[in-house]
């Protein structure tokens, strides 16, 4: 048997996370308690399974008042709901310009943008999709309280990203006007989002001391400050994790090693210097970007392949999920295990909802009686006897009552000398 080591978990601040997974499904898990020891769970569930509805990409909207949850389906379906209480807003279809079907040219990016693109009304609602084959899309539409009355944007802008190759990763920048691809066959790219032009391209890696040329092949990639789009990080898969510099050169400027597996998350911190790396093995670790240097791996071992890693915008944890079906929250500061909630489907995304409080949550439990209809209802109780306990006299009375009429027959036939003796 292997050695097993017990990490006592000090609990969970109050937070609230959304996930997506393959059959289709999004649950929300909360965490109410304040004190140390609360321990995460699922309180909602929206959908149904299928493995046709299979979760690639979501994005947040993460607002104060009416937040919005985007998703992207393997059917080629996208949907808007509410993070609220998950009411569907809005169903696109994703409609292929060369007449392929979705399946073949699935969805690998999605982005809700949370300034207003549109100047036609104050309600309209801007997204992005980016498709394996480059193909990219920003469409507007008119958010409202049901699907069959929005309305879309008859005219969306739309332009592919590469001529060649598979898009695997993407990010939209803070401000939301930059956004960077990369993919197998792809170099890491950066694109004008109010121009649609490309500004600049990564240029590969020189070849190393055996001649030996690494094949372009980028599975995740982030930017790595809000305030800097100039700055991106970006994994391969061949475990290797690259730091760009658009202002400085097209080559990494910074390239390290980070296990045997490869980079399939990145996220970056607020500090605008630290990364989150996880990787196909379940290996999940904080590294400063600045030195490559490993701040330290996060105790406890995944049990597989890391899918997605988010940041809470205000607390001091992480989000991570994948294949082994957990979502695991850790402190980023002692790099500890604060919770894990088992949602028994491989995930695909996690985002945060910054906005959530236990306040929101208190206010929804039942209000208090009055205290003079309490206590006009005490006293109607106390008036009438529950029935056990008049069932119970009457049976006591009637009991005694035979026992009694009993004695006195016989005391009876004493007196007028009849002999009530049995026969021999």
């Amino acid at each position: 048997m292997p050695r097993t080591t017990t990490v006592e978990s000090p609990g969970c601040p109050p937070f609230r996370a959304l996930t997506a997974d393959v059959l289709g499904l999004v649950k929300v898990i909360e965490s109410r308690g304040e004190q140390s020891g609360a321990a995460a769970k699922v309180v909602e569930r929206w959908g149904d399974p299928d493995s046709s509805k299979c979760v690639l990409a979501a994005s947040i909207l993460d607002r104060k008042t009416d937040p919005l949850l985007g998703v992207a389906r393997k059917s080629g379906l996208i949907e808007v709901i509410s993070v609220i209480n998950g009411d569907l807003r809005l169903s696109l279809p994703n409609v292929c310009q060369d007449g392929t079907r979705p399946e073949d040219d699935p969805i690998v990016k999605l982005h809700l943008f949370k300034k207003q693109r549109s100047e036609s009304s104050t309600r309209s609602c801007t997204l992005l999709s980016c498709t394996t084959k480059g193909s990219v899309r920003i469409e507007s539409f008119e958010d409202s309280k049901s699907p069959a009355d929005s309305i879309r944007d008859p005219s969306p802008t739309t332009w592919n990203v590469c001529g060649s190759g598979n898009i695997l990763c993407s990010k939209v920048e803070e401000h939301e006007n930059y956004a960077l691809y990369g993919g197998k066959g792809v170099e890491v790219n950066v694109w004008d989002l109010q121009k649609c032009t490309k500004i600049w391209t990564a240029k590969s890696p020189p070849k190393n001391s055996l001649d030996i040329f690494t094949p372009t092949w980028f599975t995740s990639a982030t930017f790595l400050s809000k305030d800097d789009h100039r700055k991106l990080v970006a994994g391969t898969n061949c475990h290797q994790v690259r730091l760009y510099d658009i202002s400085a050169q097209r080559r990494p400027v910074i390239t390290f090693d980070f296990r045997e597996t490869p980079i399939k998350a990145v996220a970056e911190d607020l500090d605008g210097h630290t990364v989150y790396i996880g990787n196909g093995s379940g290996d999940l670790a904080s590294v400063d970007i600045r030195t490559g240097k490993l701040l330290g791996c996060f105790i406890g071992k995944c049990s597989g392949s890391i899918r997605s890693i988010a940041r809470h915008p205000e607390l001091p944890i992480i989000a991570s999920c994948g294949l082994d079906s957990y979502l695991r929250i850790w402190d980023i500061h002692s790099r500890q295990l604060l919770s894990t909630v088992f949602l028994k489907q491989h995930l695909t995304n996690v985002v945060f909802d910054s906005h959530f409080r236990t306040q929101d949550v208190a206010g929804s439990a039942p209000e208090p009686q009055d205290v003079n209809e309490v206590t006009c209802q005490d006293e109607d109780e106390e008036a009438m006897p529950t029935k056990r306990k008049t069932t119970s006299k009457g049976h006591g009375d009637s009991r005694s009552k035979k026992k009694k009429s009993r004695k006195t027959s016989k005391e009876d036939l004493k007196q007028k000398n009849i002999d009530i003796s049995l026969p021999v």
